[in-house]
């Protein structure tokens, strides 16, 4: 097995500590100071809202402050090697995002190995990605969109918010599934992508439903499915896609907590405990939800196989489509 220097030094640290101090449980001590959860976006986002949200709740329910420091650039590059540094001792904490699972297959070689340098210690949500068209698009299902485009020649557009986000990826195995050729423009963000979509210049997008919701509702964009294998509670009116012939378009974003390498299993346990507890609190569940994000309670273990999934997955779409991370 590659273990990674990171890892052993941290390892080794954690032996030394483990031979001098007192045989207690460390979820005993654990926390004794404010823990610090390092936010990979700015703030004021649904990450930043979510995490904040999680860390008033751990902070009632344990005694100590769980504060949010954001830390964005890169991709969230720079939260997760900031916490891939940090002494696993459970006292800095990584909420992490959808990215961690597709930046190894974009840029190569990163500052910190993602599979051995951090663990997965909870998984918190999901924020499905919602297939959405011009009202005026001919379009009023996934199959006549798909058909639609198998009658042009340049067949389908697609607009992104960047390069080698999960939309961009979306849209990328969109087109694969369905058999049909197409596009994907790249803009800087959501708003200049959906100024294009509303003035018909691209065909659609796939996207969280908050982005979309005011147009929407205005009767300017249409929901044609929901890239996932059920109904979401977020706009239940959306079908799902692999319903409707597209078994492989199965796409959304994601948080979960993770640690450093070699934090005590007692610790991430306590950890994972409290934060499916709040995943189980109703006013939770609602606050998550009109936020775009389905609460998704698990343990770590399948977690990481949750995560280990998607970087089989969009690395493979990756190198289909040759997407270099810019």
């Amino acid at each position: 097995m590659n273990i990674s220097r990171r890892a052993l030094l941290k390892a080794a640290a954690a032996a030394a500590c483990a031979g001098t101090m007192p045989q207690v449980s460390a979820q005993d001590n654990w926390p004794s100071r404010t823990v610090k959860i390092v936010c990979p976006y700015g703030a004021g986002g649904p990450s930043d809202l979510s995490a904040r949200l999680l860390g008033d709740y751990l902070s009632q329910r344990l005694g100590r402050s769980f504060v949010v420091e954001n830390k964005a650039g890169a991709g969230t590059r720079v939260a997760n090697e900031f916490v891939a540094d940090a002494p696993p001792d459970g006292y800095t904490v990584l909420y992490a995002a959808a990215p961690y699972s597709t930046l190894q297959a974009l840029y190569g070689k990163l500052g910190y190995d993602p599979k051995q340098d951090l663990q997965p210690v909870a998984m918190v949500a999901t924020v499905p990605l919602f297939l959405v068209v011009n009202a005026e698009s001919p379009a009023t299902s996934a199959g006549e969109l798909v058909a639609y485009g198998k009658s042009r020649a340049d067949g389908l557009t697609f607009g992104s918010p960047g390069n080698g986000s999960l939309p961009h990826l979306a849209a990328e195995l969109f087109l694969r599934d369905a058999g049909v050729d197409g596009l994907v423009v790249q803009y800087r963000g959501d708003v200049a992508a959906y100024t294009d979509l509303l003035a018909g210049r691209v065909d659609a997008t796939l996207t969280a439903i908050t982005a979309a919701l005011p147009h929407i509702e205005s009767g300017r964009l249409r929901v044609l499915g929901v890239a996932s294998e059920q109904a979401s509670d977020i706009y239940p009116n959306a079908q799902p896609l692999p319903a409707q012939g597209l078994p492989r378009v199965i796409a959304s974003g994601w948080y979960g907590f993770m640690t450093p390498a070699g934090v005590a299993a007692d610790i991430t346990r306590r950890l994972d405990d409290e934060v499916n507890r709040a995943l189980a609190d109703l006013a939770i569940r609602q606050r998550f939800l009109t936020q775009g994000m389905e609460p998704r309670p698990g343990n770590a273990a399948a977690f990481a196989q949750f995560i280990d999934a998607e970087m089989t997955k969009w690395s493979e779409v990756i190198k289909q489509a040759d997407i270099k991370g810019a």
